[in-house]
This record gives structure tokens, sequence and C-alpha cells, in this order.
């Protein structure tokens, strides 16, 4: 009676495990499915947590593009002479292609006819020329380029228009030194009446090819 006991409770024991079973297989499924499903899900948050990021990046660098931009118009709509820093009242022009700023000055201001000595002992022109170079162009190279007009050399001491361009060039740059200027940034240079800017036929013309020019090189 005992063994039967026995074997009856070992049939019984072995139906139920079977019976169990596939209930057991089932919940392995459905945990290994929603395992899946959450790591699915922690990826796409941690794509979405990237992309966030990246989208963020790129909004603050068009952000400073649009900022750099409109600065870039602002400066577009003021005048040379404002654009470069001189201010109202000079002749500045830009010359991109050749990365230039260049300041003229009429040789009336600065000279008496035939002089390569300053009309004053200061000039306010050259002053101000002196405080803009050394304050927005500190690390640029300058040239003070005289020119004259064609008219020959008669009654002054200088053997042809080139050595009294030479002269006057020279003249502001020394002015230029003494007032601060790194004289390891500039440089004297004499045209003679080689570059007109207007024709040498009358009277206007010559005023205007007798000028000293201030040449930053921005390159």
């Amino acid at each position: 009676m005992r063994i039967t006991n026995k074997k009856t409770v070992s049939l019984l024991i072995g139906l139920a495990s079977f019976m169990l079973l596939p209930g057991c297989t089932n919940w392995q499924k459905k945990y290994q499915a929603l395992n899946v499903e959450h790591q699915n899900t922690v990826g796409l948050l941690d794509r979405e947590r990237t992309e966030k990021g990246q989208l963020s990046g790129q909004v603050a660098a068009n952000q400073q593009t649009i900022d750099e931009l409109q600065r870039q118009i602002s400066e577009m709509k003021k005048s040379p002479a404002e654009a470069s820093g001189f201010g109202p009242g000079y002749d500045v022009k830009f010359d991109a292609a050749a990365g230039t700023v260049t300041v003229t000055l009429p040789n009336s201001i600065l000279f008496d006819s035939g002089k390569a000595e300053l009309r004053n002992a200061t000039s306010k022109e050259l002053d101000h020329i002196e405080s803009v170079l050394k304050s927005q162009y500190t690390d640029r190279l300058a040239d003070v380029v005289g020119h004259t007009d064609s008219d020959p050399i008669q009654k002054s001491k200088w053997k042809d228009n080139w050595e009294l361009s030479s002269q006057r060039s020279l003249t502001v740059v020394r002015y230029l030194i003494d007032k601060g200027v790194n004289k390891e940034k500039i440089r004297a240079i004499g045209r003679g009446d080689s570059l007109p800017v207007a024709p040498n036929t009358a009277a206007d013309g010559k005023a205007k090819n007798r000028r000293v020019e201030i040449v930053v090189h921005m390159k």
C-alpha cells in the first residue's frame, strides 16, 4: 500500500510539473519581449537626447552666423571713413583685392610748395592718424607714400619730383614715429608723379595729385 502511495505521489508531481512547464515558458517569453521593448525605449530616449543636444548646438551656431551677418551689414552701411575708424572728414578708400585701407591727405595741409618740412610743428590730421594707427592697426604694416604733380623741379633744392616725394614721406614717417607709432610697422615711399589720380593739365588736377597717402595693409 505504501509502495502504491509513493508511485501515486511521484506521478502527481510529474504531472503537475508537466502542466506548469508551458506556463513558465510563456512568462519567460513575455519577460524577454518586455526587456527587448525596454531596451529599445532606452535607445530611442538616448537618441532623442543626442539629437536634441545637436539641434541646440546648431541653433546656437545659426544664431552666431545671423549676428555676424547683421554686424557686417551694419558695417557696410557705414561710410569708408567711419568703417575704417578714421572718421568723417578723411578721404578713405578700401581696396578689397589688395587688402588695403588708404587715407589721403592733400599736400596743401602739410607742406608749402617745393618744401619737405611740415608747415606747422604739429598737425592735427597726422595726430589723428597716429592715434588710429596705434589703437586699431597696431599690428598692421603702414606705408606713407608721397606723390607730386608732373611740374618739373625748378626753384627748390630737390633733384626731381622723386626726391621731393620721398623726403615728404620721410617727414611724415618721422613725425608719426615721434608720436609713438612702431617704427617696425611703417615705411616711407616716394612715387613722384608716377601715379596721378587726375590729369596734370589743369590746376585742380595737379592739386589732387600732390598728396600723401597712408596705406594700411590688412593682409
